[in-house]
């Protein structure tokens, strides 16, 4: 198991950052697939068509998301905490993926710079 952590800057207020990472209309307008998410502590989500599921464990609006990233037969808990601050050129978006397989760690850390965090960086650059 391998830990992730990169920081991305994202040209948007921490809290239009932050609706883009919880309502599920949004996130469809970023990424184009259908997405179903609550900011409610313990329920389950789903990104990317079903690609991504996991459980929301805690949020702090505009600030903070804490999810459990689901995969098959995976022992430890794979734990993905976002923290959102503010910066002069928007917000700085501070990613820690923990637990992450160590076969699957490339295709992950591809994943969140190109289709996760490069998509949002995408839409808010437009």
């Amino acid at each position: 198991m391998k830990d992730y952590k990169k920081y991305y800057l994202i040209p948007a207020t921490q809290e239009e950052v932050y609706l883009a990472l919880t309502n599920p209309l949004s996130i469809k307008l970023w990424t184009g697939a259908e997405a179903e998410m609550s900011n409610l502590a313990g329920s389950e989500f789903s990104l990317f068509n079903g690609d991504i599921v996991g459980k929301n464990l805690e949020f702090i609006e505009n600030q903070k998301i804490v999810q459990e990233w689901y995969f098959d037969g995976q022992e430890g808990k794979s734990i993905v905490t976002i923290k959102l601050h503010e910066h002069k050129k928007g917000t700085s978006v501070e990613l820690l993926h923990t637990n992450i397989p160590t076969e699957s760690y490339e295709e992950f850390v591809d994943g969140w710079d190109s289709s996760y965090f490069g998509e949002l960086l995408e839409f808010f650059e437009e």
